[in-house]
């Protein structure tokens, strides 16, 4: 081969890899942004990248476009490793066109997708993109839609995960928003459908695009986000942690990770942590800290609906999915917003063969108009819907309140629990002591000499009948009353005996969530 054609390639590699040039790299850095390339490199296994389509042009020769034809398009795709396992990844060149989608770009995208798919891969995909490319028409529109249809085919199959480092605006936000997890950069990332000139422009409503579609306003407010990061790196460590909880794809078992953290391990502190007093609460996140491998516990929608907590864990090696009430907000009651956080987060463990662990502390669903009107019935019923349809092992451990229908929802033996135990500080029951005895000695407290008082005596009587876990326990609902310190030891026992679970649902196309 003469010496001109190996030039000749390393002359058009070399531009490819390039992007928009130096000035818009530049660009791109004084915006506190790296650069497509630089993220892949951060995340990837130094010298794992393997590029695919780097030579791909676009074909658009209308208003002017065919003057202008840079190498890759404007996406960086390919396949590499993260801690020696294969991944799919592609990131969107802001210098390249603005990072703007057309034809040939989201071409490039579905291939990698469908390597994923074929491949049982994980798929990554960083956003940092001016939106659809207005030259070419509806070949942008309909390359978005050729990549929600893979968004849409992988779910459930191989881990998506996205990354938004930069503008994601339009129909651009749907891709995201299919996929199983966003991450989010403070002060650069940007998601919204219209931006604040259309909304101005319709509704009269003033706005800055950091109000309308920021990192903290979709982590915190409109759920859409599950991470938030200080920066790129942080954003991109936190895409490794992940993945290190998650198995490749559907057939596959999480990672499994040995520990120094024994079996057996008790936790005295555990025995002292439910207050005295049932209406004090108290941070459920040190229970799971206590109960898991090392205290690590990798939080998921850590900012939004934080009546509820969900994320993963590790119990002698594996993985699981946690998820439990928090008493110190809103008392831990389950509403519209912790239903729906909830029930997405069962549903992607159960996708994925990941088990279950429900930390319970429940007064049962907050009561409210907006509640009712907002739907917290069928809201609340994606949570019971999730946890019945989930078929991987689940176990229950109901520290304190489980009231009402949540006592029902929240991962009990009539919905396929595996096990599930109690503290002696659990109370099982409709309701709460004071609520049942004003309903159900109502008359007798209305005759009585002193009505406050005779309220008072029934129900400490009602507690002492009902307000415990035995009751459950004798009809078989429970299987055992735990010491809080042992919870650990009993965990791993009960997940050494249900990890080879094999559990189906009935034959069907798919059920009907309440959506």
């Amino acid at each position: 081969m003469s010496q001109d054609r190996l030039k000749e390639l390393e002359s058009i590699s070399a531009d490819a890899e390039s992007g928009g040039g130096q000035q818009k790299i530049d660009k791109q850095h004084a915006d506190g942004k790296w650069t497509a390339r630089e993220r892949l490199q951060y995340l990837l296994d130094p010298g794992s990248f393997e590029e695919t389509d780097k030579f791909v042009r676009h074909e658009c020769h209308d208003f002017g476009m065919f003057k202008n034809r840079p190498y890759g398009d404007g996406v960086v795709t390919g396949t590499g490793t993260i801690d020696g396992r294969p991944v799919c990844v592609f990131a969107q060149d802001f210098t390249v066109i603005g990072g703007s989608l057309g034809k040939m770009f989201a071409a490039k995208i579905c291939k990698i997708m469908e390597t994923a798919a074929k491949n049982g891969l994980p798929m990554i995909g960083i956003n940092d993109s001016g939106g659809a490319r207005i030259q070419e028409g509806v070949e942008s529109l309909g390359g978005y839609a050729d990549i929600f249809l893979r968004n849409v085919m992988s779910s459930g199959v191989i881990p998506q995960i996205s990354a938004i480092m930069g503008p994601c605006a339009g129909g651009a936000v749907y891709s995201p928003a299919i996929t199983d997890f966003i991450y989010m950069v403070s002060g650069t990332a940007r998601m919204f459908v219209t931006g604040p000139q259309v909304i101005k422009a319709v509704t009269h409503e003033e706005i800055d695009v950091e109000s309308l579609g920021g990192s903290a306003v979709h982590n915190e407010i409109s759920g859409v986000a599950h991470f938030e990061a200080e920066s790129e790196a942080e954003c991109l460590d936190g895409i490794k942690r992940l993945l290190s909880y998650l198995p490749s794809n559907n057939m596959d078992s999480p990672p499994y990770v040995p520990t120094d953290d024994p079996p057996d391990r008790s936790d005295a502190a555990l025995d002292s942590i439910i207050p005295e007093d049932p209406n004090k609460p108290y941070d459920m996140k040190d229970v799971i800290r206590m109960l898991v491998d090392n205290g690590e516990f990798y939080e998921v929608h850590e900012l939004w609906a934080q009546n509820i907590i969900v994320g993963f864990a590790r119990l002698a090696g594996y993985s699981f999915g946690v998820i439990a009430n928090q008493p110190s907000h809103l008392a831990g009651c389950l509403d519209i917003n912790a239903s729906t956080k909830g029930a997405r987060f069962v549903r992607f463990c159960d996708a994925f063969n990941i088990p279950l662990l429900v930390l319970e502390d429940v007064p049962g669903f907050l009561p409210g108009v907006n509640q009712e009107h907002g739907g917290i019935i069928r809201n609340g019923a994606k949570l019971l819907y999730a946890f019945c349809e989930a078929t991987v092992p689940k176990m229950t451990v109901i520290t304190r309140k489980a009231y009402g229908g949540a006592y029902c929802v929240m991962n009990s033996r009539h919905i396929r629990a595996d096990a599930v135990f109690a503290w002696p500080t659990a109370e099982i029951a409709v309701m709460g002591p004071q609520g049942a005895v004003n309903i159900i000695h109502r008359k007798q407290i209305e005759d009585a000499d002193d009505p406050e008082a005779k309220r008072k005596e029934l129900i400490h009587e009602y507690e002492r009948l009902f307000a415990n876990p035995y009751v459950a326990a004798g009809k078989g609902f429970l299987d055992l009353v735990i010491k809080p310190s042992e919870t650990r030891m009993h965990l791993i026992r009960t997940f050494n005996a249900v990890k080879t679970k094999r559990d189906t649902n009935p034959a069907k196309k798919h059920g009907n969530i309440p959506l």
